[in-house]
C-alpha cells in the first residue's frame, strides 16, 4: 500500500496522521463513481477509507487490491472526527500491511479480513 484514497463521504479537510499519499475522492474530478474509485484505489496501491458499505462487500467478494477502511461511525462533528482518526490511524496503518479490510467504530477497531 503507498497511500490513502479517502471517499466523498468523508470530508476533503480531513487530516490522517501518516507520511503516506492521501487523496480524496474530489482530487479525481467531480464525483466520481464507486467503480472510477475503486479502479484508482486498485491501480494505484491505494487503502480506501469510507464510510460506504459497498467497498467493504466489494473487498470481500472480490479481495484486494484495494484494502478497505470503513468507517462505521455515523455523523460526527468536525473536531470528534479529526481527534477519532487522530486517535486510531496509527493503528489502522499497522493492521493494513496484513488485512484487508478494517471496520472502525468510534470507540473500537475490528479486523474483518
Amino acid at each position: 500500500m503507498t497511500g490513502v484514497l479517502i471517499d466523498e463521504n468523508l470530508p476533503s479537510w480531513l487530516v490522517l496522521p501518516t507520511r503516506l499519499e492521501v487523496v480524496h475522492a474530489c482530487d479525481l474530478g467531480v464525483s466520481p463513481g464507486d467503480g472510477m474509485l475503486w479502479a484508482h484505489g486498485r491501480d494505484h496501491d491505494l487503502a480506501m477509507v469510507s464510510k460506504d458499505a459497498d467497498f467493504s462487500g466489494r473487498v470481500q467478494l472480490l479481495g484486494p487490491p484495494p484494502k478497505v477502511v470503513h468507517a462505521k461511525i455515523g455523523n460526527l462533528r468536525a473536531r470528534a472526527l479529526t481527534d477519532l482518526f487522530a486517535r486510531v490511524w496509527p493503528e489502522i496503518e499497522v493492521l493494513l500491511k496484513h488485512h484487508h479490510l478494517i471496520n472502525v467504530y468510534r470507540e473500537a477497531i475490528e479486523v474483518i479480513a
